[in-house]
């Protein structure tokens, strides 16, 4: 049940981003501007049930997006692979608003994604 959950989110994702980019729009512009707004974001992030601050979970991030940019070739491959879970643990990325409330990174990046375009 929980592979069909995941591969559910995953088309999911890939039918509503896919859609939204236009001609002219790039992957790597695209990328930009989700840790664009990873950065500027007034949250926490929890990886791995660790606390982080924007600037660190951009770095890291960043990171894991060099060690896999041979492999990613749209945004949903971004998401899946750089952004939305802890390669050791499997424990998917959190964002713990002002108010308290955590949810997906993967769920934040499409969120801030749709409110620009």
């Amino acid at each position: 049940m929980k592979i069909f959950t995941r591969f559910l989110f995953i088309g999911i994702l890939m039918s509503i981003v896919s859609p939204r980019l236009s001609a002219s729009e790039s992957v790597e512009q695209t990328i930009d501007y989700l840790l664009d707004h990873v950065a500027k974001a007034n949250a926490t992030f929890i990886r791995n049930g660790d606390p982080h601050t924007a600037q660190e979970a951009l770095n890291h991030i960043k990171a894991k997006y060099e060690h896999f940019k041979t492999q990613i070739r749209t945004p949903e491959d971004f998401i899946r692979l750089s952004a939305s879970k802890s390669l050791l643990s499997g424990k998917p990325y959190l964002v713990r608003t002002p108010d308290g409330k955590e949810i997906s990174i993967g769920i934040s990046a499409i969120h801030f994604f749709f409110r620009a375009h």
